[in-house]
Protein backbone atom coordinates (compact mmCIF):
# COMPACT_ATOMS: atom_id res chain seq x y z
CA UNK A 1 0.00 0.00 0.00
CA UNK A 2 1.36 3.62 -0.84
CA UNK A 3 0.53 6.95 0.83
CA UNK A 4 -3.13 7.47 0.62
CA UNK A 5 -4.71 10.11 -2.10
CA UNK A 6 -6.45 12.99 -1.83
CA UNK A 7 -8.97 14.95 -2.97
CA UNK A 8 -7.12 18.22 -1.97
CA UNK A 9 -5.29 19.05 -5.47
CA UNK A 10 -2.12 20.61 -4.62
CA UNK A 11 -1.78 19.42 -1.31
CA UNK A 12 -1.93 15.49 -1.11
CA UNK A 13 -0.59 13.64 1.80
CA UNK A 14 2.90 14.79 1.47
CA UNK A 15 1.83 18.00 3.00
CA UNK A 16 -1.47 17.19 5.26
CA UNK A 17 -0.02 14.30 7.00
CA UNK A 18 3.01 16.10 8.64
CA UNK A 19 1.07 19.01 9.16
CA UNK A 20 -1.12 17.10 10.49
CA UNK A 21 1.42 15.28 12.46
CA UNK A 22 2.84 18.16 13.91
CA UNK A 23 0.26 19.70 15.36
CA UNK A 24 -1.24 16.56 17.02
CA UNK A 25 2.18 16.29 18.69
CA UNK A 26 2.31 20.32 19.43
CA UNK A 27 0.04 19.48 22.67
CA UNK A 28 2.86 17.13 24.02
CA UNK A 29 5.91 19.14 23.07
CA UNK A 30 4.38 22.47 24.83
CA UNK A 31 2.68 20.54 27.70
CA UNK A 32 6.50 19.29 28.35
CA UNK A 33 8.02 22.42 27.71
CA UNK A 34 5.62 24.51 30.27
CA UNK A 35 5.94 21.14 32.71
CA UNK A 36 9.81 22.27 32.89
CA UNK A 37 8.61 26.05 33.19
CA UNK A 38 6.30 25.37 36.08
CA UNK A 39 6.09 22.11 37.26
CA UNK A 40 3.99 23.04 39.97
CA UNK A 41 0.94 22.56 38.73
CA UNK A 42 1.18 18.95 37.15
CA UNK A 43 3.24 18.03 40.53
CA UNK A 44 -0.07 18.96 42.96
CA UNK A 45 -2.51 16.85 40.25
CA UNK A 46 -0.32 14.07 40.58
CA UNK A 47 -0.03 14.29 44.26
CA UNK A 48 -3.84 14.84 44.29
CA UNK A 49 -4.46 11.59 42.87
CA UNK A 50 -2.00 9.50 44.92
CA UNK A 51 0.95 9.03 42.45
CA UNK A 52 4.07 8.32 44.23
CA UNK A 53 6.82 10.79 44.66
CA UNK A 54 5.63 13.32 42.16
CA UNK A 55 8.18 15.38 41.99
CA UNK A 56 10.37 12.95 40.46
CA UNK A 57 7.30 11.57 38.60
CA UNK A 58 6.93 15.16 36.69
CA UNK A 59 10.32 14.62 34.84
CA UNK A 60 9.52 11.26 33.74
CA UNK A 61 6.25 12.78 32.13
CA UNK A 62 8.17 15.81 30.43
CA UNK A 63 10.67 13.47 29.11
CA UNK A 64 7.75 11.47 27.47
CA UNK A 65 5.75 14.25 26.50
CA UNK A 66 9.17 15.70 24.97
CA UNK A 67 10.58 13.20 23.58
CA UNK A 68 7.98 10.88 22.33
CA UNK A 69 6.16 13.69 21.21
CA UNK A 70 9.78 15.10 18.83
CA UNK A 71 9.56 11.54 17.77
CA UNK A 72 6.24 12.29 16.12
CA UNK A 73 6.16 15.52 15.44
CA UNK A 74 9.57 14.90 13.35
CA UNK A 75 8.18 12.10 11.63
CA UNK A 76 11.37 9.92 13.32
CA UNK A 77 13.18 11.81 10.87
CA UNK A 78 16.33 10.41 12.38
CA UNK A 79 15.68 6.80 12.24
CA UNK A 80 13.38 6.90 8.64
CA UNK A 81 10.26 7.07 10.57
CA UNK A 82 10.38 3.88 11.72
CA UNK A 83 9.86 4.81 15.88
CA UNK A 84 6.83 7.07 15.11
CA UNK A 85 4.31 4.14 15.42
CA UNK A 86 5.94 3.00 18.75
CA UNK A 87 6.06 6.74 19.98
CA UNK A 88 2.26 7.18 18.64
CA UNK A 89 1.15 4.45 20.83
CA UNK A 90 3.41 5.51 24.04
CA UNK A 91 1.81 8.60 23.91
CA UNK A 92 -1.76 6.90 23.20
CA UNK A 93 -0.83 4.93 26.46
CA UNK A 94 0.03 7.82 28.39
CA UNK A 95 -3.19 9.92 27.37
CA UNK A 96 -5.14 7.81 28.92
CA UNK A 97 -3.36 6.79 31.32
CA UNK A 98 -3.49 10.52 32.60
CA UNK A 99 -7.48 10.50 31.61
CA UNK A 100 -8.07 7.67 34.06
CA UNK A 101 -6.51 9.41 36.80
CA UNK A 102 -6.78 13.10 36.12
CA UNK A 103 -10.34 13.39 34.07
CA UNK A 104 -12.25 11.47 36.48
CA UNK A 105 -15.39 13.23 34.96
CA UNK A 106 -17.79 10.29 36.30
CA UNK A 107 -16.57 10.81 40.02
CA UNK A 108 -17.85 14.71 39.71
CA UNK A 109 -19.69 15.18 36.90
CA UNK A 110 -17.73 18.09 36.13
CA UNK A 111 -18.52 19.52 32.05
CA UNK A 112 -15.36 21.34 31.85
CA UNK A 113 -13.76 17.97 33.17
CA UNK A 114 -15.91 15.86 30.89
CA UNK A 115 -15.06 18.11 27.80
CA UNK A 116 -11.02 17.26 28.58
CA UNK A 117 -11.50 13.91 28.78
CA UNK A 118 -13.23 13.27 25.04
CA UNK A 119 -10.49 15.75 23.80
CA UNK A 120 -7.91 13.37 25.31
CA UNK A 121 -9.85 10.38 23.74
CA UNK A 122 -9.80 11.87 20.04
CA UNK A 123 -6.21 12.93 20.89
CA UNK A 124 -5.57 9.63 21.85
CA UNK A 125 -7.75 8.61 18.14
CA UNK A 126 -5.32 10.67 16.31
CA UNK A 127 -2.37 9.64 17.45
CA UNK A 128 -3.39 5.72 16.32
CA UNK A 129 -3.99 6.58 13.09
CA UNK A 130 -0.77 7.88 13.00
CA UNK A 131 0.85 5.29 14.66
CA UNK A 132 -1.54 3.09 11.87
CA UNK A 133 -0.27 4.89 8.60
CA UNK A 134 3.59 4.81 9.67
CA UNK A 135 3.46 1.30 10.76
CA UNK A 136 1.64 0.69 7.37
CA UNK A 137 4.10 2.40 4.97
CA UNK A 138 7.23 0.96 7.23
CA UNK A 139 5.98 -2.65 6.57
CA UNK A 140 5.45 -1.15 2.54
CA UNK A 141 9.08 -0.42 2.29
CA UNK A 142 10.17 -3.57 4.04
CA UNK A 143 11.27 -1.64 7.24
Amino acid sequence: MTQPTTALPGFGAALLIPLGRIVLASLYILGGLNKIVDPGPTIAAMGEVGLPVPALLVFAVIGVELGFGLVVATGGALAGGRWVPAAALLLVVHTIAINLMIHDFWTDGDATVLSLFFKNVAVAGGLTLVAGLYARWAQDLGR
